[in-house]
């Protein structure tokens, strides 16, 4: 890999099972299959527990992040990520359903995508909006990050300092910024 590599933070979630594998073991397979030529994992968060949302929708969900560095561009790289869900059953039936592995590029090197207009109006939605419609363009940072702790709560794990590009507060400042009781339903997965 040379040249024009960047650093790209990926969030890894799923709550059902492929096969035999539970939903962790599951995640370990998928992040083996990211490894490649051109995607090189840097950095890898520990494995957390986050209930289901809405409460008692189904099983909890396991998530992770973890830090690449890469030489595809942003919308190769979510073609790739999308190509290993499929790997493991992933089945796009509900947006914010229970699934098998959902893998979010949550950034590549700083890009704003499409532009910082695009940007903020995704960022900017109704929840109940966001339930309904899912954007039909790569969305970068994910519009969602300082929302959701089952994301910053392993991002801290990995990359506390990386600067959200457009919000210009770092992952350990927006972790900072959401209620208590949703950062604390977020907890490290006890490994056997």
């Amino acid at each position: 890999m040379a040249g024009n590599r960047k650093t790209s933070l990926i969030a890894l979630g799923g709550n059902l099972p492929v096969e035999a594998d539970a939903p962790q073991a599951t995640l370990s397979k998928a992040l083996a299959a990211l490894q490649s030529d051109d995607v090189v994992l840097r950095c890898i968060s520990r494995f957390f527990q986050t209930p289901c949302f809405p409460a008692g929708a189904g099983p909890d969900y396991v998530n992770a992040a973890v830090a690449v560095e890469t030489s595809l561009s942003a919308h190769a790289l979510l073609a790739r990520l999308h190509e290993i869900e499929a790997q493991f059953a992933r089945v796009r039936e509900q947006r914010w359903g229970m699934r098998t592995l959902d893998l979010d590029l949550i950034d590549h090197g700083g890009a704003v995508l499409p532009d910082a207009d695009g940007f903020a109006r995704w960022q900017g939605l109704p929840l109940e909006t966001q339930m309904r419609q899912a954007p039909g363009q790569l969305i970068l940072p994910h519009p969602r990050i300082q929302d959701r702790a089952f994301v910053l709560v392993p991002l801290c794990d990995i990359a506390p300092r990386w600067r959200h590009p457009v919000l210009q507060k770092t992952a350990a400042g927006l972790l900072a910024e959401l209620p208590p009781e949703d950062v604390a339903e977020v907890t490290p997965l006890l490994v056997a």
